[in-house]
């Protein structure tokens, strides 16, 4: 009887990650999951930078302070910020949580 061979292991699988769901003004019915933690990450910074009425922050103004601001944890060396920005504000401005301007640049400022 030949030897028996050794089956390997399998690896565990990482712990699924929580993803939350954002939406566009820009698109209605359009949406997209991406992960909650650094959803949460960049909710939380954007409160700290956008003042709460009118004149609020260009988008280079908001991009600029959010590199100060944001979390080195989940955004090293500012990594990707433009990107988490605009998901995060896009999906504020549906939920009417942030407020878009009608001025040329576009400005943004919370709605609360």
């Amino acid at each position: 009887m030949p030897p028996r061979k050794k089956i390997p292991l399998k690896k565990k699988a990482p712990a699924p990650r929580k993803m939350v769901l954002v939406r566009t003004p820009n698109k209605p019915g359009s949406s997209w999951r991406v992960d909650a933690v650094r959803y949460e990450a960049m909710r939380e910074a954007m409160m700290k930078v956008l003042p709460r009425k009118a004149p609020g922050l260009t988008q280079a103004e908001m991009i600029a302070a959010l590199k100060r601001v944001a979390s080195r944890k989940h955004f090293p060396d500012g990594g990707k910020v433009s990107w988490w920005m605009i998901s995060v504000q896009l999906d504020l401005e549906v939920k009417k949580v942030v407020v878009r301007e009608a001025t040329k640049p576009l400005r943004w400022h919370r709605a609360r």
